[in-house]
């Protein structure tokens, strides 16, 4: 650790992906189950508008297509009133894979109650980027543990034209309240931005603009303190990124699904990830011992590096000579250990 920096670097983070990651399939269902709408049904329209809107010159992205559908299904009354208090309450309802969010917490005591890390200020934070809802995460289980949550944001009750000329705005029955605009898209290639975010800590310090340029030894949390967690191909862009930089990565895969254990075993195969195993979360499961270990090992490098650094700008303490030390042969030694500036 450099002896001169604007953070210690004593930070590890585990970044998860969350859909299909810490829960089983899509959060957005509990929205279907609310308003009575065939799930399976909404996903085939979604997969469908790219072609069709090509078919009539325009260009759909497919990542904020099932933003704008379920904008499309507000305007057409079939998801009345949703808006962001309600994602947050829907959200309440999701199940995670077994051992979560307990496991969130003892990865964060595995570092916090070893004597050895607390004595340089260890700390361990959980991060969610995901491309699903911002604000149904954080009506979750799991959000108390996190540090920060990156996701797709929906906008209610946008302001009008001419908006700067008013004094005053109508107060909106929040019963009366509905999305109507996207506020933030977070796609698997712009998931990288977050990663740097982290990285630099401008979620901590608003001052720091993610396209700043700052010394690597002056982030927040370095990219070889980072572990990102996700389920799979399409988390490529990030594997890369973090593991370039050092980091850990690891992807998860449903148990059961040969599908989805060869997609990863692919992703190991061609240095994508470091491991990867089953989306169990449970003492002694094999992504549980590796996720611990992992942490354990990046502690274990920063208590190294502090120390090196703690002895660098400490130096070594006078200490008694002994009897063979004073005879004429040691002097220049002895001169040698006290011939260095006075302890300050």
């Amino acid at each position: 650790m450099p002896e001169d920096t604007l953070h210690r670097q004593n930070i590890v983070a585990c970044i998860w992906d969350f859909d299909k990651t810490l829960i089983n399939g899509y959060m957005q269902w509990p929205i279907f189950k609310h308003y009575g709408i065939d799930e399976q049904k909404f996903w085939n329209e979604v997969n469908a508008l790219s072609e069709l809107y090509k078919k009539q010159g325009q260009r759909l992205a497919p990542d904020i297509a099932y933003l704008n559908h379920i904008l499309t299904y507000v305007r057409a009354g079939k998801f009345p009133h949703l808006n962001n208090a309600l994602l947050r309450q829907l959200g309440a309802q999701l199940e995670f894979y077994q051992g979560l969010p307990l496991f969130f917490q003892t990865l964060k005591d595995l570092v916090a109650k070893n004597p050895a890390y607390s004595r340089f200020e260890i700390k361990l934070e959980h991060y969610i980027i995901s491309t699903g809802l911002a604000e149904m995460i954080r009506g979750s289980a799991i959000a108390p543990l996190v540090e920060t949550i990156y996701g797709c944001e929906l906008i209610e009750n946008p302001f009008p034209p001419d908006f700067n000329r008013q004094k005053e705005f109508e107060i909106q029955n929040a019963l009366d309240s509905e999305v109507s605009q996207i506020g933030q898209l977070v796609d698997n290639t712009a998931k990288t931005r977050y990663i740097f975010e982290i990285n630099k800590g401008t979620n901590k310090i608003d001052s720091i603009d993610v396209n700043s340029k700052i010394a690597l030894s002056d982030r927040r949390v370095p990219i070889n303190n980072m572990i990102y967690i996700a389920d799979g191909p399409s988390d490529v862009p990030v594997f890369s990124v973090v593991r370039k930089s050092g980091g850990r990565t690891y992807a998860v895969y449903e148990p059961k699904n040969e599908k989805e254990f060869a997609q990863n075993d692919e992703l190991r195969e061609s240095g994508r990830v470091d491991h990867f195993g089953r989306a169990d979360f449970r003492e002694k499961s094999d992504t549980y011992m590796w996720l611990t270990t992992q942490v354990r090992k990046i502690c274990e490098r920063i208590v190294a590096e502090s120390e090196q650094t703690l002895t660098r700008r400490v130096g070594m303490p006078p200490r008694h000579l002994h009897p063979e030390d004073q005879t004429l042969g040691n002097r220049t030694s002895q001169g040698e250990m006290f011939s260095g500036d006075a302890p300050q």
